[in-house]
């Protein structure tokens, strides 16, 4: 009369290799795909501070001021200037002595990544002929070039 129920097991999952294909998968994906690396500044920075720091002087006539606006627009020394005409500019203005020679440029803090990417370029663009890298100063002052 009474039945006696077999406790039936109920069937496990192999699941011994599951690893061996979740890591042949992440080196599958890892090969694959690319790693894009973006727009970047290739600088060289300058060396840690030294226990007695000594100031250079740097007379005005060795610095060129580029300032870019909000709105894009370059200006050298207060005079509008396009991309070609900065790159002329500063050519001509480190030919002269590069490694004493400082470009001074002002920022406006709204202004777009794309236009200070392109007048970094720009710098570069212009210091390659000379073998030399850039002497470059930045600031954000906020004004932008505007008065």
């Amino acid at each position: 009369m009474f039945r006696h129920r077999r406790h039936s097991e109920i069937p496990s999952l192999n699941t011994s290799s599951t690893a061996d294909i979740s890591f042949m998968l992440l080196i599958f994906f890892l090969v694959t795909s690319s790693m894009d690396a973006g727009k970047g500044l290739r600088r060289q920075l300058p060396p840690p501070p030294q226990d007695q720091e000594q100031v250079a002087d740097i007379r005005q006539e060795d610095i060129m001021t580029v300032t870019l606006a909000a709105d894009g627009r370059l200006t050298v020394g207060g005079e509008p200037v396009t991309l070609d005409g900065l790159r002329r500019q500063v050519r001509e203005f480190a030919a002269v002595n590069p490694r004493h020679r400082v470009v001074a440029i002002d920022v406006a803090p709204d202004a777009r990544y794309d236009d200070y990417f392109q007048l970094q370029n720009a710098l570069v663009a212009a210091y390659r002929p000379l073998k030399c890298a850039p002497r470059v100063s930045e600031s954000m002052d906020g004004k932008g070039g505007q008065p």
